[in-house]
């Protein structure tokens, strides 16, 4: 649990999504898992509370509370540029990597938690049926949002 000031209370559940660059598969299983970890303690270290991560191939879906100091884009850039860098630094994957510009941040009802950490713990299932792309093109649509396929390059 995260640390916070004697008189701010807060519980703002966000269902965090982000790909690859140009959404490439460029994360095997391996390197998928590794970030996965490095994800969870990066958290940990800036005392945020990740309920949940998975990592696949080409994005990435996070449970996370979000801190009273943090905006949602400070959050965000908070996983995507470390990750990046510590990626990049420990040659993790081949080549140069990097996350795509855009992400999705969604609100989640504390009666939703269990079932969206579900959903992100049975990420394989899912993707067996739909693809990334068409992953995000329903969650922006069953949020009111209007897609537009060229948001995440």
């Amino acid at each position: 649990m995260r640390l916070v000031s004697l008189h701010s209370y807060s519980r703002c559940w966000l269902h965090l999504i982000w790909g690859t660059h140009n959404r490439e598969r460029t994360l095997h299983k391996e390197a998928a898992a590794r970030v996965s970890r490095f994800l969870t303690q990066h958290a940990q270290e800036k005392k945020t509370y990740m309920k949940i991560n998975h990592v696949n191939a080409d994005h990435v879906h996070a449970l996370i509370d979000l801190p009273t100091n943090l905006s949602i884009e400070d959050l965000i850039q908070l996983f995507k540029g470390s990750s990046s860098h510590w990626i990049n630094s420990n040659d993790i994957v081949r080549g140069k990597f990097a996350w795509a510009r855009g992400y999705g941040a969604f609100s989640v009802s504390e009666s939703n938690v269990d079932s969206v950490a579900k959903y992100i713990a049975t990420q394989e299932e899912h993707h067996h049926v739909r693809t990334f792309s068409e992953e995000l093109k329903e969650f922006i649509e069953r949020h009111g949002l209007q897609w537009r396929s060229d948001e995440s390059r």
